[in-house]
């Protein structure tokens, strides 16, 4: 056997048996819960009744997080300090960090994005938005990275080296760099001069979990100092799901009205309003970039069909804004007859 085929049963095998020492249950077993488009997995377990004093759980999770390649501890130091600020976070039953397991409760199997649609999202937002106000008024410690210009440039670099050069085989001439670049600049200098709060950078339906005190917060492990629109607007214009843009506008102009009510440094309403749309652009193309990135080198091809979506958001934004017409110029000559030549061709492969 190879050690590409004995290594997943390894890990299999030591999940399973730590699982079974910090729960005193020798037969316990797990069953796959979810898994991150990271390299972290999750678990679930049925808990023996008396097996772990002090909790009642029917049930529990354990996280997998290989050492060698997705670090716990980030997870963790964001976990305590969400919680230390009231934010509605996982509680953590057992760890251990050398080995990247931890005993989780179990939060359920459903996610906002599960549970939400036009008849309770108006609900389940405002739910959402006070965990985020919670969220934005912890103190930024130190040590804690910052949305800085280098991080910013490297993720918009993710459009077009991994989405244009890799997944649309897009040669980009000194014209086509030179819009984008002038784009790329302004759309970080409009970032670096919004107010800067403690960002979550993923704070969307899918990391959000229906429960009591909620919701819970998850997939937080990336969190950094940042743009003060930015987790508004990740939660509003979703990776996966999409809102009548007049909600959209209705709930940002309501974080904004209640973040100015808890005395969150949020600039007056238009300003707000061309920051979260500014800040938006940057997270389409980031994400657009990603969702590439995770087909072609990590083998995960299920997230290029939401790549139309962020298509749409930039489709409604960028004609508002002069400034960014380089970047709609491009997308216009080059991306999107690239898009009608791939159709083409995978309906040809499809004949």
């Amino acid at each position: 056997m190879s050690h590409t085929d004995s290594a997943p049963i390894a890990r299999d095998t030591a999940r399973l048996d730590w699982a079974c020492t910090v729960t005193g249950d020798a037969n316990f077993d797990l069953h796959r819960a979810s898994m991150d488009a990271g390299f972290r997995s999750y678990w679930r377990g049925a808990v023996a009744p008396g097996s772990m004093p002090g909790t009642n759980a029917a049930s529990v999770i354990v996280m997998d997080s290989p050492p060698d390649k997705e670090d716990v501890r980030p997870w963790l130091r964001v976990r305590d300090l969400l919680q230390s600020g009231g934010v509605r976070v996982p509680n953590v039953l057992a760890r251990d960090e050398d080995a990247g397991f931890l005993l989780l409760e179990d939060l359920g199997a459903d996610t906002y994005l599960h549970v939400i649609g036009l008849h309770n999202a108006d609900a389940l937002f405002d739910d959402a938005i006070t965990q985020l106000l919670k969220l934005q008024a912890i103190p930024c410690p130190p040590g804690l990275p910052v949305y800085d210009e280098a991080l910013l440039a490297r993720e918009l670099r993710l459009f077009d080296g991994w989405y244009l050069g890799h997944h649309l085989g897009l040669s980009l001439d000194c014209g086509d760099m030179d819009r984008l670049d002038l784009v790329y600049r302004r759309l970080i200098d409009v970032a670096l001069a919004q107010p800067q709060v403690l960002v979550h950078r993923d704070f969307m339906p899918r990391n959000l979990m229906p429960v009591a005190n909620g919701p819970a917060v998850l997939d937080f492990q990336d969190a950094v100092r940042g743009p003060i629109a930015y987790d508004a607007l990740s939660l509003f214009k979703d990776a996966f799901l999409s809102w009548p843009e007049a909600k959209v506008d209705g709930w940002l102009d309501h974080y904004h009205a209640r973040a100015t009510a808890a005395g969150l440094p949020v600039p007056d309403r238009a300003r707000f309003r061309r920051d979260a749309d500014w800040i938006g652009v940057q997270r389409h193309l980031k994400v657009i970039g990603i969702f590439a990135r995770l087909w072609h080198r990590d083998g995960k091809p299920k997230y290029l069909a939401d790549v139309p979506r962020f298509f749409t958001y930039l489709d409604a934004v960028l004609p508002r804004y002069p400034e960014l017409a380089p970047l709609a110029e491009v997308i216009e000559q080059r991306v999107k007859p690239a898009l009608v030549e791939l159709a083409r061709g995978q309906e040809g492969m499809g004949g």
